[in-house]
C-alpha cells in the first residue's frame, strides 16, 4: 500500500501541497451468475431488448439496449435497513438520506488481526459519532473464491453495542457477513438495525482509503417493502484533510 493511502493516527501529515479531491469505488461488480452468499441464487443479467431487436422499433440509425436484471436483494455490495431484521423497521423508502450520503468516514484496520472476532476495544481509540464506520478486514481478497465463504471475520455483539452507544451513523465491512454465521443468531444485525443504523456488507478496496478525511456515500434505490439492496458505495477523499483519522481523545 502506498504512503498516500496510509492514515496517520498521530495527526502528522505533510499538507504543504494541497491535493485534489478523488473518488474511490468501494463496491464489487455485479455479474450474471456470480454468487454473493451461498444458498442465495445468482443474478441474471441479459437483454430485454437488444440493439438488433430495437432497430425494428426506431428510425434507421437509431438503436437502444434495455437490460433485464433478476436478482435477490442481497447481491454484491448491499445495504441492510431495519426492515431486513424487524417487520416494523423502516424499509428502503424510509431510509434517511442523511444516514447514507456524504457522511464523514473512518476506517478501522483489522486486516492484521489473528482473531476472527472483532471486539469493541478495536473501536475505542476513534471518534465515531456521526460517522460511517468502515471495518477493513482484507477479506475481500477472497471474493469469488471458495475461501470467501469460510472463516470470515465478524464483529461481536459488544462491538455492535459500542458502535451504537458511540453514535455511529452507518457501519460497513468488507467481509461475507458482519455477524458470526456459525449459528442462527445475528446479534450485530439485531443491535445495529434495532437502533436504526444501516449496515453495508461485502465492501471492497478499503485499503485504498486513509483512516479519515473522506466522505462516504452508498445510496440504494427507493423500493417499498424491501429491506436490502445493492449500492454503489464510494468515498470522496478530501484534499488537505487526506490521511487524518478522527481520534477519540478519551478512549473508554
Amino acid at each position: 500500500m502506498s504512503d498516500q493511502h496510509r492514515g496517520n493516527v498521530s495527526g502528522q501529515n505533510d499538507v504543504t501541497e494541497p491535493r485534489a479531491e478523488r473518488f474511490i469505488d468501494l463496491s464489487h461488480v455485479i455479474e450474471s451468475g456470480m454468487i454473493t452468499y451461498k444458498g442465495l441464487p445468482a443474478p441474471l443479467v441479459c437483454d430485454h431488448l437488444s440493439r438488433v431487436q430495437s432497430r425494428s422499433v426506431y428510425a434507421p440509425g437509431t438503436e437502444f439496449q434495455i437490460s433485464r436484471i433478476e436478482l435477490v436483494a442481497n447481491t454484491g455490495t448491499y445495504l441492510d435497513t431495519p426492515y431486513h431484521r424487524y417487520p416494523d423497521g423502516y424499509d428502503l423508502t424510509g431510509l434517511p438520506l442523511a444516514s447514507v450520503s456524504d457522511l464523514p468516514g473512518v476506517v478501522i484496520r483489522t486486516d492484521g488481526h489473528v482473531k476472527r472476532a472483532i471486539d469493541w476495544m478495536t473501536f475505542a481509540p476513534y471518534e465515531l459519532r456521526g460517522c460511517a464506520v468502515l471495518v477493513h478486514t482484507g477479506w475481500d481478497v477472497h471474493w469469488r473464491t471458495e475461501q470467501y465463504f469460510e472463516g470470515h471475520p465478524f464483529l461481536t455483539q459488544r462491538a455492535a453495542e459500542y458502535l451504537r452507544d458511540q453514535g455511529a451513523t452507518l457501519v460497513g465491512i468488507d467481509s461475507l457477513n458482519i455477524d458470526d454465521i456459525s449459528s442462527g443468531e445475528r446479534p450485530v444485525h439485531s443491535v445495529l438495525l434495532a437502533a436504526g443504523i444501516p449496515i453495508i456488507e461485502h465492501l471492497t478496496h478499503l485499503e485504498a482509503l486513509p483512516l479519515g478525511g473522506f466522505r462516504f456515500t452508498a445510496v440504494p434505490p427507493k423500493i417499498a417493502a424491501a429491506g436490502t439492496f445493492p449500492v454503489r458505495a464510494h468515498a470522496k477523499v478530501l484534499g488537505r484533510q487526506e490521511g487524518f483519522a478522527r481520534i477519540n481523545p478519551s478512549p473508554v
